[in-house]
């Protein structure tokens, strides 16, 4: 009698799970055979191409004198099936064309997008470099370069910024958002791929960063923990709903410095060579050079807490 009474218990909660109205927004139909986007290969694809981007620091390869291009073949040639696996999952997840095969209609789009990025990749290492030389000569903590490689969280998350933007501007979908999220999860540090990033991008510390998806950042910038690029407001459609893809987010120039806690909001501009101190809100142009801090608080007799 109990067990029967069990299996009517879970026969009920099976037939309500499957009801559409319950899962229509949260359900992905895919044909057998449709390849479907992978975390675990996702986070493989990162991995290998630290490992290319910096060799020596990642992975478990012995370099020595002559053995590079060997190793540089080897983590390539692991790159481009999973890479190309993976961007096609992407554009079949997105597809909308349910008149012939996604697969066949995707893989040498998906192939052709996976030989740019791997062409793309001295210059991915180019601007890292920079990143790594401007993180190490603006923090005097920093003893060396492979403190920087190894262990900045900043680091980390521009790397995979870096290596998601690219895939964006090759017009992938879907799997340069997870890279950026995964570094999001890692270091606390949250840059939308879609984001437009200098050269030699400091982020000190980092915990609590966010950079909205149409921040425009020039170069030789600094943030420190806490920063947030956002939108002020959201204009709305006819539905009540938000206007997706216009620029909301600040446009940061060149050589600015922007302290802990700092919030700038709105499609802005900070001029060239501004500073930003620490917890303070930006909602308007800012001309170059310009310096904003808090106001200080006119001197206040000490009182022991009578009458408050």
């Amino acid at each position: 009698m109990v067990t029967q009474d069990i299996d009517k218990r879970i026969n009920n909660t099976i037939d309500r799970l499957s009801e559409p109205d319950s899962y229509k927004l949260v359900c992905h139909e895919h044909l057998k055979g449709e390849p479907m986007p992978s975390n675990k290969n996702i986070a493989q694809i990162i991995e290998l191409v630290r490992e290319i981007l910096f060799p020596g620091y990642f992975g478990t390869t012995t370099l020595r004198g002559g053995t590079t291009r060997h190793y540089m073949g080897v983590y390539v040639d692991e790159l481009y099936p999973v890479l190309s696996g993976e961007i096609l999952a992407g554009m079949c997840f997105e597809c909308e064309d349910d008149s012939v095969s996604k697969v066949g209609k995707h893989t040498k789009r998906a192939e052709n997008n996976t030989i740019e990025f791997i062409e793309y990749l001295p210059e991915l290492r180019r601007q890292l470099v920079a990143d790594v030389e401007a993180t190490f000569l603006n923090d005097p903590a920093a003893r060396n370069f492979g403190e920087v490689i190894y262990s900045y969280p900043g680091i980390r998350a521009i790397t995979n910024y870096r290596l998601a933007h690219k895939l964006l501007q090759l017009q992938v979908p879907l799997i340069p958002r997870i890279i950026s999220e995964m570094a999001h999860s890692e270091t606390g540090i949250d840059i939308h791929p879609r984001a437009q990033i200098g050269e030699r991008f400091t982020i000190d510390h980092g915990t609590g960063v966010v950079i909205g998806s149409t921040s425009v950042i020039g170069n030789d910038v600094k943030i420190y923990q806490g920063v947030t690029l956002g939108a002020k407001s959201f204009p709305l459609d006819e539905l009540g709903n938000p206007i997706k893809g216009i620029p909301r987010h600040p446009i940061v120039e060149d050589d600015v410095v922007i302290y802990a806690g700092a919030t700038i909001l709105g499609r802005i501009t900070i001029g060239k060579g501004s500073v930003i101190g620490g917890n303070v809100w930006v909602t308007k142009d800012l001309p170059p050079n310009s310096w904003v801090v808090q106001k200080r608080a006119k001197d206040v007799p000490f009182t022991d807490g009578a009458g408050i």
